[in-house]
């Protein structure tokens, strides 16, 4: 990594106001606009409902189908004060799946607003399911990092999904500066959502529609979903100006066999990522692969690539065939159907793709990891996409407007 020491988040800043985000999406999700940048890097722009003409038949699109959870809770108290509880990650049970499952109690690692107004041991709330009147409670039990670990307990027989459902309200990004509203559980979830666990939106996917989709597929052009749960670290900002003094957060992924099975099968073509979570799936996959094929790793452990561990082995002439054939082999091996693990990537400029060919994502956050892992794609070209975005009153951020690169492009 010491070649990469005078990276300085400085220099990944740029000038954006409040007038640039985009604080409600559009009316209908694909009138976005598109801005390309093309493989002899020039600008053209697009809308969003034009993709499926832009890509080529032989592509792969990779998605990610998480599914965002309900995970404030607001208590308000009888001083007219108001509590909440952000949902962050499960502790008891620690798989995410079984959590959601839990009838009677369950514990979670939260962030608390106003925690100094929680005096008493335990804060209640009146919860209503299908008629039936439900008191949910929770205990702060410990400090925990720069969170806390709080204890729900319910009255009644459903699942915390159910309690969510009902008692949660949409975890919209501090940025947006607003108060969720009933119309944001369908505008902050991608029509393709499906496994609950994110606590925020895979939002280059918000621009899909079915059309979109039956346009793509009308093409003869192939599509995959891993699943890659959003943590709150998404919005983390990176502190200092060294970027490698950044500690990223670490978020779970479930990729299935048949997914692996098609990535295999493209392994010759053009996969294009959307959003910098199936980004961040892909890569971690391959360097998982890697770890199988040097034997760092056998096929019995857990997948789990650490923020830096890719930059050790960045020279590596394994193709990525034979890394997500590797990864497959451990699959029928352990008789898994569904690849388990976590990572924790950063990528960085200097990081060489290598199961990643293009994306299509959002306009990021001024020194952001996101941006970041954009400038490792198309280099410097990052500024010119950017500035030229701001000059035409695109929108910025999570309801905003998207972007496409491809990795080809003379960095």
């Amino acid at each position: 990594m010491q070649k990469n020491r005078n990276i300085d988040i400085r220099e990944f800043d740029y000038p954006l106001q409040d007038e640039n985000i985009a604080k409600f999406p559009l009316k209908n999700r694909d009138e976005a606009k598109l801005l390309r940048l093309t493989e002899d890097g020039r600008l053209a722009e697009n809308y969003f409902y034009e993709l499926p003409e832009l890509l080529d038949n032989d592509t792969l699109l990779v998605l990610n189908d998480t599914k965002v959870v309900y995970a404030r809770i607001l208590f308000k108290k009888d001083s007219g004060s108001t509590i909440e509880i952000f949902c962050l990650k499960p502790m008891l049970p620690s798989d995410i799946q079984l959590s959601f499952e839990q009838k009677k109690t369950c514990e979670w690692k939260c962030f608390i607003g106003n925690n100094k107004r929680w005096k008493s041991d335990t804060i209640s709330k009146k919860v209503l399911i299908e008629d039936k009147e439900i008191i949910l409670s929770a205990e702060r039990k410990r400090n925990y990092d720069d969170s806390w670990i709080v204890s729900f307990s319910w009255t009644e027989d459903v699942t915390f999904s159910e309690i969510l459902d009902k008692a949660g309200e949409v975890p919209l990004p501090p940025y947006l500066k607003r108060d969720a509203s009933e119309q944001d559980k369908t505008d902050y979830q991608t029509v393709y959502a499906h496994y609950e666990g994110s606590v925020a939106a895979p939002t280059a996917g918000l621009h899909f529609t079915k059309k979109t989709f039956d346009d793509i597929h009308g093409k003869g052009i192939e599509t995959c979903f891993v699943t890659l749960h959003v943590g709150a670290g998404t919005f983390k900002p990176v502190k200092g100006n060294n970027v490698l003094d950044h500690i990223m957060h670490t978020e779970r992924i479930c990729i299935k066999k048949d997914t692996i099975e098609k990535l295999i099968s493209y392994s010759d073509k053009k996969i294009i990522c959307v959003g910098t979570t199936s980004v961040r799936t892909m890569e971690s996959l391959y360097w998982y692969g890697l770890n199988l094929i040097t034997n760092a790793i056998s096929h019995s452990e857990y997948m789990n690539i650490s923020q830096w561990e890719p930059y050790k082995n960045s020279s590596s002439s394994v193709s990525r065939k034979d890394a997500l054939t590797a990864v497959l082999e451990a699959m029928k091996k352990n008789n898994a159907d569904c690849l388990i693990g976590q990572t924790q990537l950063m990528i960085i400029p200097s990081y060489n793709y290598k199961i990643t060919d293009g994306m299509i994502t959002n306009f990021h956050q001024p020194k952001s990891t996101l941006l970041l892992l954009v400038a490792a794609m198309i280099g410097d070209q990052w500024k010119k996409v950017y500035n030229f975005a701001l000059s035409h009153k695109y929108r910025f951020l999570s309801f905003g407007d998207a972007c496409m690169f491809s990795k080809k492009i003379n960095k």
